[in-house]
């Protein structure tokens, strides 16, 4: 079935096909729609689910981890100060082990009182030990709603979904919305290998000494490892299903590319837009679209950038005194390959200031022509 929604309405109809069992909830613009959905779902009786309306953010993932202690699938959506309002139980999430599942709408974070979209909030975040996809369109959201899910229980780490506010979470595009059967098929019931039960008592996130707290984190950053090949997995086999393939990387005209523009979001579309433009002077320049930000691809990045003179990396963050978060991402990544590319870092669209593919390929024009200029361009910023 076919149905013309916005992406907020992708991920409710999403977590009804996922049979999801607790919900807990506190609205936040721009994810209320979110919410309000599965609130009205479950009252009419489309999903037997145990609605909770938490008094704040850090109460909602607080539920939605008890829940998931018990052995129930759960989730929960937030947007920008929610998120970092939550921060303290991310960790709890993480280190639990515990394959909650959350949608968080970009926004982002004041001061000064914005509720427009970049990527600041979620990025916050990188280091709590989830895993984070980026979605570029809302059947995307769909699919990768379902997939967090299936890959977050099969690897025991929570997963956040991440899509733009405003430009994915209002706006309507035709979602084609798959049978309950055959999302049964393949996302079963949640079977947890360790659960709270009052049969059979056991107990969580107790103090833990020198000799064992380390042993801990390997294992939870073995998981993450581990996720990278699950993933790609079962995003092959969502494919099988649909006929729709997700990848931790999303190429776009790289084939005989000497420059690649490298972003996430919804300015991954925008940067094919911008390709084609950069394509039609002469320029070969092709695209990265990053899906899988955590765990992040390595080994798929340095093959897709290997040959490459120029990687133009756009962020819609900053971390402030360096630079743009992907783009010392990118870095990081290449820092010991012999024919790495020359990395420049671009920050636009902060705040919700649009990025054109107009507007993208001119700055990647010039930086081509011109040459990069230091850690960090800003595009677009009005100053005198």
């Amino acid at each position: 079935m076919k149905k013309v929604i916005t992406a907020n309405h992708a991920v409710s109809h999403a977590v009804r096909l996922a049979r999801v069992e607790v919900i807990a909830a506190y609205p936040i613009t721009p994810q209320t729609s979110v919410v309000e959905e599965l609130s009205e779902m479950c009252g009419r009786g489309d999903l037997d689910a145990t609605f909770i309306h938490s008094e704040a953010e850090h109460s909602a993932m607080s539920a939605a981890i008890g829940a998931s202690m018990t052995g129930v699938r759960a989730f929960t959506a937030t947007s920008s100060q929610g998120l970092a309002h939550m921060c303290e139980m991310l960790h709890w999430a993480a280190g639990s082990r515990l394959p909650v599942v959350m949608a968080e709408v970009n926004r982002s974070l004041a001061p000064p009182w914005t509720i427009y979209t970049d990527q600041q909030d979620s990025l916050s975040q990188r280091d709590t030990g989830w895993m984070q996809f980026y979605c570029r369109d809302n059947q995307e959201v769909l699919d990768t709603t379902i997939l967090c899910f299936k890959i977050a229980e099969r690897v025991g780490l929570p997963a956040m979904l991440v899509l733009d506010a405003f430009v994915l979470s209002h706006t309507s595009e035709a979602v084609e919305i798959p049978d309950q059967g055959l999302v049964d098929g393949f996302l079963p019931g949640r079977k947890a290998e360790f659960k709270l039960d009052p049969h059979e008592p056991h107990a969580y996130g107790g103090m833990m000494n020198v000799d064992c707290w380390m042993e801990s984190r390997w294992h939870l950053q073995n998981a993450m490892e581990a996720a990278v090949g699950i993933v790609e997995e079962e995003a092959a086999a969502w494919e099988k299903l649909v006929g729709r393939r997700l990848r931790p990387l999303l190429p776009y005209r790289m084939e005989d590319a000497e420059a690649a523009i490298v972003c996430a979001g919804t300015a991954a579309w925008t940067a094919t837009l911008a390709v084609d433009i950069l394509r039609e002077k002469g320029l070969k320049v092709g695209s990265i679209g990053i899906w899988m930000f955590r765990p992040f691809p390595v080994d798929q990045f340095r093959r897709m950038t290997g040959g490459l003179e120029k990687l133009i990396v756009v962020d819609r963050s900053c971390s402030y005194g360096h630079g743009g978060i992907f783009a010392q991402e990118a870095r990081s990544v290449l820092y010991d390959v012999d024919d790495k590319p020359e990395i420049i870092g671009v920050i636009a669209g902060l705040g919700g200031r649009e990025i054109t593919a107009e507007g993208l390929a001119n700055e990647v024009e010039n930086i081509i022509r011109e040459g990069g200029d230091g850690l960090i361009r800003w595009m677009d910023v009005k100053v005198k």
